[in-house]
């Protein structure tokens, strides 16, 4: 005892030398900048001449503006209470997104696993074992009891007590260990910052999923509206359809038509009849699809969503921000980001596998041949003392490992300007389809009014004899076209700006209730 306190100072001034002379090998990470233009490409091409009439940018009922960064919670510009509803349950009870939150919490375990390698390890142990060590066969080899059986009666006693000693013993041993890595290069903690940069790209990915989750839910539900409307559009239709039948029914009987023409009636209203199973059933799949993106069976909303309403219209202002704020938004690049940090800390960790690895090893306990006597102060037994591993050789492996990390590295460092250049494209070609459908959903307004003008004046000249029945049916077709194209370029209006607000990222920080949700399901 009174060399292990001895010891004691020695230990401690070699512990400090070590610890302030501690390193972190590899390179340091530092942020990548990401190069993006200073405005969008498709807001400089869409500025045509005010001269040109090609591109009627005056009827649009919706413009972007690059003043403001967009709006986190997106879907609330289309004031639509059931869509509000719809995405604040899928981002509760979506299966995939809690998938998500639970990988958050398993990388956030492994960066508590690898800190915990650059913490002391203390270990409790305690055992009985029953040994026979074979002593006395090697006591007779050496001729000690023929020597101890020439001292006579002092020799039997001696040989009683060498029996004892030498025979089958229970060995009673309690105590500790314990062992320190001393991280001088850094090996250790460069692993925690790989492990949790690794933790953040779990994060990213699960808003990412967020991202995409939010703007499914709403695009289903455009659809689901899209289709109720197309619907009740087609049933009009049908009415209209059934009134010209009518009509040709009652000139053909007083003989002012033919029979075919009521042929081409009737067939009219059955083209028209024969959409209705076909817009059914996206209505049955876009509720079913909204059920389960909710986490509910399919046709739970059935009875909810069955009543028919408009789509929901695109607010007459779009904030974009410009493009030097999208890599702050957008979740992929964001992990791109963390996972190029996990990789340049990986180049660390192989460094210093380079550099002698020294730890500090200690135990100490009590050890006796009766149970009783572990308590007893004799009965101790300790060792201390420092170790050290250094490589020598290893074939190379260890340095074949510095440059695969390296090249990991720098594989993520190009995915991450790739993944940047794609989130650019995203923008620009959902930017380019907003303005474009918009473009031809005014267009195709024009053409329903003027359709429907023509129907008017054919159906008029029709019933006064002036014009054959084809005319008719003719403007009919091109009527019931022209308003099912316009539905659907409605829909298509708002799907497309779903798909801006998506490829601009918003939907996953912190000031969304969702978010704090997630984070507190993480966590627990």
């Amino acid at each position: 005892m009174r060399e292990a306190i001895e010891m004691k100072p020695r230990l401690s001034i070699l512990m400090l030398a070590l610890l302030t002379s501690a390193c972190t090998v590899g390179p340091d990470y530092k942020a990548p900048s990401a190069d993006v233009p200073e405005v969008w490409s498709d807001t400089q091409r869409s500025q045509n001449p005010q001269n040109d009439p090609r591109v009627p940018h005056a009827d649009a009922p919706s413009v972007v503006q690059t003043a403001a960064d967009p709006d986190p919670r997106w879907w609330k510009q289309f004031n639509d209470p059931m869509l509000d509803s719809l995405i604040d349950r899928a981002a509760a009870g979506n299966l995939n997104l809690q998938q998500a939150v639970l990988r958050i919490a398993q990388a956030r375990e492994q960066s508590v696993s690898a800190a915990a390698q650059g913490l002391p390890q203390v270990n409790a142990s305690a055992s009985v074992m029953r040994e026979q060590l074979g002593l006395k066969g090697i006591l007779q080899s050496q001729g000690v009891y023929n020597q101890i059986d020439q001292l006579g009666a002092q020799g039997a006693t001696l040989r009683q007590g060498l029996d004892s000693a030498t025979g089958p013993a229970t060995i009673y041993q309690d105590g500790f260990d314990a062992s320190w890595e001393l991280d001088l290069f850094g090996r250790v903690r460069r692993s925690v910052e790989s492990a949790n940069a690794q933790a953040e790209a779990e994060m990213e990915s699960r808003n990412d999923a967020l991202v995409s989750l939010e703007s499914e839910v709403a695009r289903t539900y455009a659809q689901l509206r899209g289709a109720q409307s197309i619907k009740q559009i087609t049933l009009a239709e049908i009415d209209a359809e059934q009134q010209i039948l009518d009509l040709t029914r009652e000139q053909a009987r007083v003989g002012l038509t033919s029979q075919q023409d009521v042929q081409s009636a009737s067939a009219q209203v059955g083209t028209l009849q024969a959409q209705l199973p076909t817009l059914d059933a996206q209505i049955a799949q876009a509720l079913n699809g909204l059920a389960v993106l909710i986490g509910s069976p399919p046709g739970t909303l059935d009875a909810e969503l069955s009543d028919a309403r408009a789509v929901p219209p695109v607010p007459p202002m779009v904030p974009i921000g410009l493009p030097s704020t999208l890599a702050r938004r957008r979740p992929d690049i964001r992990r791109a980001e963390a996972q190029l940090h996990a990789a340049t800390a990986e180049v660390g960790v192989a460094v210093a596998q380079l550099y002698p690895d020294i730890s500090l090893t200690g135990q100490v306990g009590t050890r006796a041949l009766k149970a009783n006597y572990l308590a007893r102060w004799s009965s101790l037994f300790w060792s201390v003392g420092p170790s050290i591993s250094l490589p020598i050789f290893e074939g190379g492996a260890l340095r074949a490992n510095i440059r695969i990390s390296k090249a990991e590295a720098a594989q993520a460092g190009l995915a991450y300007r790739q993944t940047v250049l794609n989130a650019l494209q995203d923008v620009d070609n959902a930017l380019i389809s907003y303005r474009t459908e918009q473009d031809r959903r005014a267009a195709l307004v024009r053409t329903v009014d003027a359709n429907q003008i023509s129907l008017q004046l054919a159906t008029d000249a029709y019933r006064k004899g002036i014009t054959a029945f084809v005319t008719v049916l003719d403007a009919e077709r091109q009527l019931a076209q022209t308003r099912e194209q316009l539905a659907q370029s409605t829909v298509n209006v708002t799907t497309d700006l779903i798909a801006v607000y998506k490829s601009l990222g918003g939907g996953w920080q912190d000031d969304d209730p969702n978010v704090a949700q997630a984070q507190k399901d993480a966590r627990s």
